[in-house]
């Protein structure tokens, strides 16, 4: 945390674990600051000696709260969840928490990860259209049947 108090948000404005974050903490209004992690200039600088002290997987978002720094973005949401009860993120009704639960690791498990830069490299632009289809689409389907 900051010396005023607020927590800080590592985060990569193209990172859609940070977006995930930036939600959370926007409908909670937790007031925070936001340290940019370029993933991309200087070779990423997620893997700075600095960064790598603060957050040893590398990756963002992380965030430094309440005297801790949680990275993985789930994580951080349910740490926020719990911690700071109102407003409520999850339906109170279980069936309906469960569902966004499967939405959630659906997405940050099984359909983000394909969409990481490292991946779309490998893939190559011209593929890489086709390929997000694919992996968002056969992702989904599975939800809604």
């Amino acid at each position: 945390m900051t010396e005023s108090g607020k927590p800080i948000l590592y985060s990569y404005f193209r990172s859609s674990c940070s977006w995930r974050v930036r939600i959370a903490l926007a409908l909670k209004s937790i007031d925070y600051e936001t340290v940019p992690v370029n993933l991309i200039k200087d070779g990423g600088q997620q893997f700075s000696k600095e960064f790598q002290a603060l957050n040893p997987m590398k990756q963002v978002p992380a965030l430094k709260i309440d005297g801790i720094t949680i990275g993985q973005s789930l994580a951080i949401i349910e740490y926020l969840e719990e911690t700071r009860p109102t407003p409520r993120l999850l339906p109170q009704d279980p069936k309906k928490r469960v569902l966004v639960r499967m939405i959630s690791d659906l997405i940050a498990g099984g359909i983000q990860p394909l969409q990481n830069l490292s991946i779309l490299k490998q893939v190559g632009q011209e593929n890489q259209l086709a390929w997000a289809q694919k992996a968002i689409s056969s992702g989904f389907n599975g939800v809604h049947g």
